[in-house]
């Protein structure tokens, strides 16, 4: 009988060594179980390729053929990534709806001796369990806001207060995205059910009864749509906020949007839509400052200009707690060290 999960937690704590995921690479790519491997018993041509005929020809037609490719493609898996394992080996099996591509390659490895099992529902009951989740049910967490202007070294203190003990929530790594206007990195965003599934396992592994410290953002993250319960749980948390002078960001942000500062081409073509919210003299002015490679000046002149009056007009249209200000001399790593630690103070006494 294929096994049925409640909820996420029981899920996560599933006692199984493998987690296969038979799907195509392509369902795979968009989204998937945390921590499964790919086993496709259909590639991305043979699903369409049966699918097509399944609609045009007959089903019957469309099941012979899949069940021929499905136990081919089943028999090259077991000759080869899973020709290693030992008869104990306990394997947890599923595919788009827990039908026949997980069924039949359950079977197949059932014969051979392993104690594999099938997810009932497969992956749509996995994904229904993280909308429930993340749309659906209350928090169960108190979250801390980690807020600041931009070029406050958010990002870099949250790594370093998880290294020291405290409970963080890192957003931002989980959308592989900085969370600002040039905030891409190498690699590109995962889709929006790929984020909501890091999300969900991140925020199961978490403990309900510390607080959670979580860097203040926006409703989205690059292109990627924070979920609303988790949005505003964020906005209605206490907030720590981190303050430093503008020099002190300026050169911080430098050396942290290097890459992005040396590439003239990409920094035009982001930034030259603002012309509308900023005006074309203030945006000459910063292609200007790109074209004579003048990192720093073009770094202050966009805080001064865009990033600051975009953080005091959100603070403006929202009422936040601000339970402490942590004001930081210098964003270098003694600096940085010097912050954390009061940060760290404070969290432990909520």
């Amino acid at each position: 009988m294929a096994l049925k999960f409640s909820n996420l937690s029981q899920l996560y704590a599933h006692p199984f060594d493998t987690i296969i995921d038979v799907r195509s690479p392509a369902e795979f790519a968009e989204d998937h179980l945390p921590g499964a491997i790919n086993l496709p018993v259909l590639d991305n041509e043979e699903r369409a390729r049966v699918g097509t005929i399944y609609v045009q020809q007959s089903p019957f037609l469309a099941r012979k053929l899949g069940a021929a490719l499905v136990f081919r493609n089943a028999a090259t898996h077991i000759e080869t990534q899973l020709s290693h394992h030992e008869g104990g080996w306990r394997p947890l099996v599923y595919c788009w709806r827990g039908g026949q591509r997980s069924g039949s390659f359950t079977w197949m490895l059932q014969q051979i001796g392993w104690r594999a099992e099938v997810i009932e529902g497969g992956y749509r009951s996995y994904r229904r369990l993280v909308k429930q989740y993340l749309y659906d049910d209350p928090l169960p967490f108190k979250l801390v806001a980690l807020d600041g202007y931009t070029g406050t070294a958010k990002t870099e203190l949250l790594a370093q207060l998880q290294t020291r003990g405290v409970q963080v929530l890192d957003l931002e790594a989980l959308a592989n995205h900085r969370g600002s206007l040039l905030g891409e990195q190498p690699g590109g965003q995962p889709s929006q059910k790929a984020f909501e599934s890091a999300l969900a396992s991140a925020m199961c592994a978490l403990d309900p009864a510390r607080p959670v410290l979580v860097e203040a953002e926006s409703s989205k993250i690059g292109s990627l749509i924070v979920p609303p319960a988790v949005w505003q749980s964020l906005c209605q948390a206490p907030r720590i906020l981190v303050t430093a002078d503008i020099e002190a960001r300026t050169d911080y942000l430098v050396a942290a949007y290097d890459d992005i500062l040396s590439d003239a081409e990409r920094l035009q073509d982001r930034l030259s839509p603002l012309r509308f919210h900023r005006g074309h003299d203030v945006v000459d002015a910063w292609m200007a400052q790109i074209a004579e490679g003048n990192k720093k000046a073009l770094t202050r002149a966009l805080m001064e200009q865009h990033y600051d009056p975009a953080y005091e007009k959100s603070r403006k249209n929202h009422q936040f707690d601000v339970i402490a200000r942590v004001h930081a001399t210098s964003l270098t790593t003694d600096g940085l060290d010097q912050v954390a630690s009061e940060i760290e103070g404070i969290v432990a006494q909520l």
